[in-house]
């Protein structure tokens, strides 16, 4: 009787310290919404064009050129899927759609196996080679 007694005492000393370090959910929804925020802002960038189609086609363009086979493409939705399979498995999903009215607003999320990819890198190589891309594009550089 005694050991179920200390046992007791231990489990519940145990839920009280581990509920102890709990942080409340608003603290974890502010922690999340701030940590998005920041995603958000290194996953988009926005471009002076208005035509979607040469965009997606561009996008497609550089997705290939960095090694992405394309997987879908959806010009009604504005989005295209690639992967990238280099001993490793990324997935990288572009959409563009309609900012204001005289610009393009291209956002990318990238996927490593089935982790979603937070760090800047990807995200820059692939802007990097976008932003050069649409810039021969506009002035017909082929």
């Amino acid at each position: 009787m005694k050991k179920i007694i200390i046992s007791l005492w231990v489990i519940g000393l145990s839920l009280t310290v581990m509920v102890g370090c709990q942080t409340t959910s608003k603290d974890q929804l502010l922690k999340t919404d701030s940590s998005q925020v920041q995603l958000r802002s290194i996953q988009t960038r926005s471009f002076d064009t208005t035509d979607k189609n040469t965009t997606l086609r561009t996008v497609i363009a550089t997705l290939q050129d960095l090694g992405f086979v394309v997987d879908k493409a959806d010009e009604v939705l504005g989005t295209v899927s690639g992967t990238k399979l280099d001993g490793y498995s990324l997935r990288m999903t572009v959409t563009v759609r309609h900012r204001g009215k005289s610009q393009l607003l291209v956002r990318a999320n990238a996927q490593y196996n089935l982790t979603s990819v937070s760090d800047p890198e990807p995200y820059q190589n692939f802007f990097t080679a976008l932003s050069k891309a649409m810039f021969l594009t506009a002035n017909s550089v082929e």
